[in-house]
């Protein structure tokens, strides 16, 4: 199974085998993962052990690890992809990628160009349905990589938006 966690607004793709293996980013890692009762888990990684508390409210999960706090947010495949339709992906970054392999149909928008979250910015083919992308942000438009016509893989980078300056403190 695959699922997309957002950090500190990272993003990270993990898959989970069948067999308990993990891939972060497409690199193997060796996890032990035992729940200690409750919200309390411990974690061996990279020769080291971590006592984690995971706590699950909402859209949003809170992670306390050696004395820090992450609020991150997990959505599987489909989930994901709901959530850049929407144009809503929480804690997200300016940049607007293919959630799946397709054809570029419109690049609705244009460099320097301003956009409201969950405006259309890119239209691409799948599977011989039109999917809608939306800014994940209010911004402007830079970077335009893609134009019509132009096949994408899954995750490729379309374009990106820089939010206003007032954000970016």
């Amino acid at each position: 199974m695959k699922y997309v966690t957002i950090i500190n607004n990272e993003q990270y793709e993990i898959e989970i085998d069948k067999d308990g293996g993990i891939l972060i980013n497409g690199e193997s890692r060796d996890v032990d993962f035992l729940n200690l009762g409750g919200s309390l888990y411990s974690v061996i990684t990279q020769n080291k052990s971590l006592e984690v508390v995971i706590d699950d409210e909402d859209d949003k999960i809170e992670v306390m690890m050696s004395g820090r706090l992450y609020e991150t947010q997990v959505l599987d495949e489909r989930a994901l992809l709901m959530a850049q339709r929407r144009g809503g992906l929480g804690g997200s970054s300016g940049e607007v990628n293919a959630p799946m392999p397709g054809l570029i149909v419109k690049v609705v928008v244009e460099d320097g160009e301003e956009v409201a979250q969950g405006q259309t910015v890119v239209i691409l083919e799948s599977m011989k349905m039109q999917n809608e992308l939306k800014a994940p942000i209010d911004g402007t438009v830079t970077n335009i990589k893609v134009e019509a016509s132009q096949t994408v893989d899954k995750n490729a980078l379309l374009l990106e938006i820089e939010p206003p300056a007032s954000e970016e403190e």
